[in-house]
């Protein structure tokens, strides 16, 4: 019997896999061919604009869920009134957040020497208060690993708001496009996803239960926070020390690396979470998840990053223009620096999975700590803007480590094992970047044709060696593909 509900948990999680998959291809396919489009009518002192008012809305966003959509998904066993208690607790929090953020724009705005942030960011701020609802059904969706759910509401989202922001623009908009798109994303992501789910929140609250989920999510909401502020600290540096042009090209050389590798990391993680909750009794199970989330993400993630790197100057003028060429070797670095995501959150989502979110807090302020202090050396005293990319990269590896330390002593997993894991995908990016490399320097192809020309041989040879090589994660992708064809059929 216990057999039997392994393999129906396993059946399971390939197909939300599939489902999460699509959800975050297809939503983030949608996000950044409307970003692209925009990319080509806006200017990036647009975006730079943009880029400072995100940095409110996205901490806003860890402040109002406090952790607590994570405590619904980690629980063993989810109270009735638990929902509804954890979304008061959001939506109260939103409330307060936004009342606040009104009355301080003009002062925001001030600060930076940037009037007309004042009404555009008063409007985007609405964000907040419509998101406090969707984290609660998004977690509910998440828990039930029913991400077909999460696919529809996303990816009906992402179009219609897509193409209203685009018209926008089109139209003259400006700022305004980028906000329009972002509240349209929000307002109708949560109606959709209401309507797949059915529920909604009920009048009822319990203080006994908002404690415990409090009690558990406190402790990510402070995690939230320090890697938010310290996600965006370099915008808001940027901001003040550099101009809105600057910050604009820095923050585009950021956005698409970033934006591709969280799509595929994110399609594996959520999953994680929930699965290994489900099984964190049992140490040899949640090692044996959390080293097919690692080599599964890896190999994915780093070879998508390897060729952005290498493909970066004909990408970038290419497909948003030649205006955004001044982007491209802050595009290389985070391509670099994104390579080490699968690392990064595979560690920490186990770690939630076993319900230590102590130990992620721990975790997080040494790496804020010494992030901070690279931060502030490169921007305030470098002054450069490429030497606070590379001072991502150098964190960015110091912290794999730090995050995968706790991991030996939890689930028996060490940071040895993980590089070892991992270590047939390395050799095969490395040597299909150096086919990529190799097909640029010949100077036989140009601009478009040759990113066109470097994808084809780099992905040749890197599924070549994975086939020679006999790759796990190829053969476990390969498998699981060709398995749920027919099953989805039955």
């Amino acid at each position: 019997m216990e057999q039997e509900s392994l393999e129906k948990l396993k059946k399971k999680i390939a197909s939300s896999f599939l489902w999460n998959l699509l959800e975050k291809a297809g939503g983030q396919g949608v996000a950044l061919l409307v970003q692209i489009i925009m990319a080509r009518i806006l200017s990036p002192e647009d975006f730079g604009f943009m880029a400072i008012m995100i940095v409110f809305v996205n901490v806003g966003n860890v402040i109002v869920q406090s952790g607590l959509n994570t405590a619904l998904i980690q629980t063993k066993k989810l109270d009735e009134k638990d929902p509804d208690t954890a979304f008061w607790m959001c939506f109260s929090t939103s409330l307060l957040l936004y009342i606040a953020l009104f009355f301080l724009t003009p002062n925001i705005a001030e600060f930076y020497q940037m009037q007309k942030l004042t009404e555009p960011l008063r409007v985007l701020c609405l964000v907040l208060v419509f998101n406090s609802l969707y984290s609660i059904q998004a977690a509910l969706v998440t828990r039930d690993l029913a991400f077909k759910r999460i696919f529809i509401a996303t990816f009906t989202a992402m179009v219609v708001s897509g193409i209203s922001g685009v018209a926008t623009a089109i139209l003259g908009g400006g700022i305004w496009a980028l906000v329009v798109q972002q509240v349209l994303y929000s307002i109708i992501a949560s109606a959709v996803l209401t309507l797949e789910t059915k529920w909604f929140p009920h009048f009822r609250f319990s203080p006994k239960r908002a404690r415990t989920l409090f009690q558990f999510g406190w402790k990510l909401l402070v995690s939230g926070l320090l890697e938010t502020l310290y996600e965006s600290l370099s915008d808001l540096i940027v901001g003040k020390l550099f101009s809105a042009g600057s910050l604009g090209f820095f923050n585009q050389g950021k956005k698409y690396p970033q934006a591709l590798a969280y799509t595929l990391d994110s399609t594996i993680q959520p999953i994680m979470l929930s699965t290994v909750s489900r099984v964190q009794d049992n140490l040899d199970d949640v090692k044996g998840l959390t080293r097919r989330a690692l080599k599964t993400s890896t190999y994915l993630i780093m070879p998508i990053m390897s060729y952005m790197a290498v493909a970066a100057n004909s990408l970038v003028t290419t497909i948003l223009g030649s205006q955004w060429a001044p982007a491209v070797p802050y595009f290389q670095a985070f391509c670099i620096s994104f390579m080490l995501i699968p690392i990064h959150t595979t560690n920490l989502q186990a770690l939630n999975g076993m319900g230590r979110s102590d130990l992620y807090l721990k975790l997080e302020l040494i790496k804020k700590s010494y992030g901070i202090v690279m931060i502030l050396l490169t921007a305030l005293i470098m002054q450069d803007l490429f030497a606070i990319c590379v001072g991502y990269v150098i964190t960015g590896v110091i912290s794999t480590f730090v995050n995968a330390y706790p991991n030996k002593r939890i689930i028996n997993y060490s940071y040895r094992e993980q590089l070892v894991d991992i270590g047939p995908t390395v050799i095969s990016v490395a040597i299909s970047s150096v086919l990529g490399i190799i097909v640029e320097c010949t100077n036989l192809f140009h601009d478009g044709f040759l990113a066109i020309v470097q994808l084809a041989v780099m992905a040749a040879g890197y599924f070549a060696l994975s086939a020679l090589t006999k790759n796990e994660s190829f053969l476990f992708l390969v498998k699981e593909i060709g398995k749920r064809v027919p099953l989805d059929r039955k």
